[in-house]
């Protein structure tokens, strides 16, 4: 006969289990717990003050999000159904159990307090010899906002707009104007309608302004700070996210901005790179997107060496054949006689193995194909959550 272990999950515990003997010591969550006990979390206290009852410490909604993050998980709500029913969850709440409110407001609220978490973790892998500064990938990606395509304003469809609410307007008007006593409830109705259409036409003058004022011939109404933005399939609205990467595949700079072109981005990441890690980086590349003639001057005045090459360069490194345009400037000439040796050749192409394997894991596995708040100010406190998360499991995999 059959012999089977005993099955009865009503057994009640004489002991409570350890948490690290059911997921092991080396479960992500310990490592995080030990990292954020190192963290200096005073920007986050200074956000509260005396009145009202106690808030739940900013160490434990600060390692709850970055493991969410470190899973994928962006959504509130779903965080809170894990915080109850995860056991890493439960172990990093240390048994409370706050709702989707006071987690998707601590993430909108603190967003100075979870950019510096990104800096202060940076620096605690920095001294794990992690981090390495002698090659630098720098890539940019599109990542959708949380905004549909189909509200969008333009000047015509509002002034479109403007006109049909005049039109149902006067014919409400009409409707209510003649008399008939049996029409009373009828009345109200169309009352009710024309205060509704009147709000509706009263927010048209703030629209155009605001349309005007971006200077954009199209604006997402859902999330006015995002953009359309072109890649490989077309058009996506939403924003770019910027990475540098490490030699050893960690994030050491990062940011969110509305730009469509990538070349005025290359030497504010350098900079960024330098403001997180103290130094410099020995050398830089990025792809032709970022290539400009003032960015290949401002690296050599910073001796840093540079591999950026233009777009008929990098069309030759791509797929061979002969170059188009000859290069005029110096600093143009030195880059192409550098990225035809061999060994500039070389280094330009070990830029795709740091930085796109990242992108690739933040945005395939991780989920950061589209943001979940919207505004530039919300989204960067997002991918500076996915990336703080990237890094600690990064630092987890090497420790």
């Amino acid at each position: 006969m059959a012999k089977f272990l005993d099955y009865n999950p009503e057994q009640a515990y004489l002991l409570p289990p350890s948490v690290k003997d059911v997921l092991g010591p080396d479960h992500l969550c310990f490592l995080i717990r030990r990292m954020v006990m190192k963290l200096n979390l005073e920007v986050f206290r200074s956000e509260y003050g005396e009145e009202g009852g106690p808030a739940y410490a900013p160490e434990m909604l600060v390692s709850v999000w970055l493991y969410a993050y470190a899973l994928g998980m962006t959504s509130s709500r779903r965080l809170e159904q894990r915080i109850r029913e995860d056991l890493a969850f439960r172990y990093l709440a240390a048994r409370a159990t706050p709702d989707h409110w006071t987690l998707n407001d601590f993430r909108r609220r603190q967003a100075r307090g979870l950019n510096d978490v990104f800096t202060q973790v940076v620096e605690l892998a920095r001294k794990a010899k992690l981090g390495k500064l002698g090659h630098v990938a720098i890539d940019s990606t599109r990542i959708a906002a949380n905004a549909s395509r189909n509200r969008i304003d333009t000047e015509q469809a509002l002034r479109n707009a403007r006109a049909r609410i005049r039109r149902d307007i006067r014919r409400w008007q009409r409707q209510c104007d003649a008399e008939d006593p049996n029409e009373g409830a009828g009345n109200a109705v169309g009352r009710e309608a024309i205060a509704r259409l009147e709000q509706q036409l009263a927010q048209i003058p703030e629209r155009l302004q605001r349309l005007r004022k971006s200077g954009l011939k199209k604006l997402s109404r859902s999330d006015p700070d995002s953009r359309f933005l072109r890649e490989r399939g077309g058009f996506t609205l939403g924003y770019t996210a910027t990475l540098a990467v490490s030699e050893d595949h960690l994030i050491v700079a990062q940011q969110v901005t509305q730009d469509s072109n990538d070349n005025e981005a290359l030497l504010p990441m350098v900079d960024r790179v330098e403001q997180q890690c103290g130094e410099k980086p020995q050398r830089a590349s990025a792809d032709s997107g970022f290539f400009s003639l003032e960015n290949l001057q401002a690296l050599e005045e910073r001796k840093i060496d540079g591999y950026v090459p233009d777009s008929n360069l990098a069309r030759w490194l791509n797929r061979g054949g002969r170059l188009r345009q000859r290069a005029s400037h110096r600093a143009h000439r030195r880059m192409r006689r550098k990225l035809r040796d061999p060994a500039g050749r070389r280094i330009y192409q070990r830029r795709k193995a740091l930085v796109e394997p990242v992108i690739g894991v933040l945005k395939q596995q991780r989920g950061m194909r589209r943001f979940a708040r919207r505004g530039l100010s919300q989204v960067a406190v997002e991918l500076a959550l996915a990336a703080t998360a990237y890094n600690l499991t990064r630092i987890w995999r090497t420790s």
